[in-house]
């Protein structure tokens, strides 16, 4: 069986290499449009399903993986910051608070089509002026949902729930969607 990820996250494809020996990588490339008045967990599953049924259309014959990262914080989807000076102002606000993180999956072939979504709660350290203005000048933040990686040292406190799932792809939950699908 050959498989795709829609996705261009250098995060997602080292992830999924983890349970599939090999795959091809073809981003979506359609604009993220969604009912933001849905449930963050709604948005990250049609964001996701979006993502999966753009590649598979030009990929009948594959298994397509889709995936989509929302971050949900005081019922507001904070998603990839437009500029710096967005990414600073979502971090001070996450400063020393819980959010969730929403990662919508869908897997998609010829026979089955899946969506799911896994959510951790993550809390920040509290985050100084200088350590935001730091983080943000090296420019980590910048292609991350939530301004923010939980790879990065020094601002996450703790989460609870899966690890990968806040990186970008819940491996646990899409090795279980991949074996339903075969």
């Amino acid at each position: 069986m050959e498989y795709v990820l829609a996705s261009a996250s250098p995060r997602r494809k080292e992830l999924l290499s983890q349970i599939l020996p090999s795959f091809e990588v073809i981003p979506a490339t359609a604009d993220e449009k969604v009912n933001l008045s849905l449930f963050p967990e709604k948005i990250a599953c049609a964001l996701a399903e979006s993502k999966c049924d753009e590649v598979f259309a030009a990929n009948p014959e594959k298994t397509v993986i889709g995936c989509d990262t929302v971050v949900a914080f005081e019922g507001e989807i904070l998603g990839k910051p437009k500029d710096r000076g967005e990414a600073a102002r979502t971090l001070k606000r996450l400063s020393g608070k819980t959010h969730y993180v929403i990662t919508g999956v869908c897997v998609r072939n010829k026979h089955r089509k899946i969506t799911d979504f896994d959510k951790t709660e993550v809390k920040f350290n509290i985050l100084s002026d200088d350590f935001i203005k730091i983080y943000v000048d090296g420019g980590s933040p910048l292609d991350k949902a939530g301004s923010y990686g939980i790879q990065d040292g020094g601002i996450v406190k703790e989460y609870f729930g899966s690890y990968t799932n806040v990186v970008g792809l819940p491996v646990t939950l899409v090795r279980k969607m991949l074996q339903e699908v075969r």
